[in-house]
């Protein structure tokens, strides 16, 4: 795995930060606009899995990006179980929805994969050196 020089070389953070553009543009659009608790609950979401692993990365430390990139995985997870809810409430076509739910998955994947090789690895970040 390459070593980053900074949380945008991290292609978890890459993807979310797709997605979240997506979910965006997604949610200003017709009845979906209107409901604003899912609009803002899913958004949030969306920036929650981009922002901890942006956050944990400048931690440091291995054993905090680990716990950062957890929080960030969980937040997919959210995204998942929103887009379940926009779907049923007609705000998502089935397309749209397989698609968000394809890369909503994919982000969670990287963040577990990044969390499986810390865990593995001998790098402990700046503050174990």
């Amino acid at each position: 795995m390459a070593t980053f020089k900074c949380f945008e070389d991290i292609e978890a953070w890459q993807k979310g930060r797709e997605l979240t553009n997506e979910i965006y543009a997604l949610s200003n659009i017709g009845k979906f606009n209107r409901d604003i608790g899912l609009r803002e609950q899913l958004r949030k979401a969306c920036v929650s899995i981009t922002s901890n692993i942006a956050e944990g990365f400048e931690r440091g430390g291995t054993k905090e990006f680990i716990q950062f990139l957890s929080v960030s995985k969980g937040s997919s997870g959210e995204v998942k179980s929103q887009l379940y809810v926009a779907l049923d409430q007609g705000y998502l076509n089935q397309d749209s929805f397989n698609q968000l739910f394809v890369k909503v998955t994919e982000v969670g994947k990287l963040a577990g994969g990044l969390m499986n090789y810390l865990r593995r690895s001998e790098i402990k970040g700046n503050k174990y050196k």
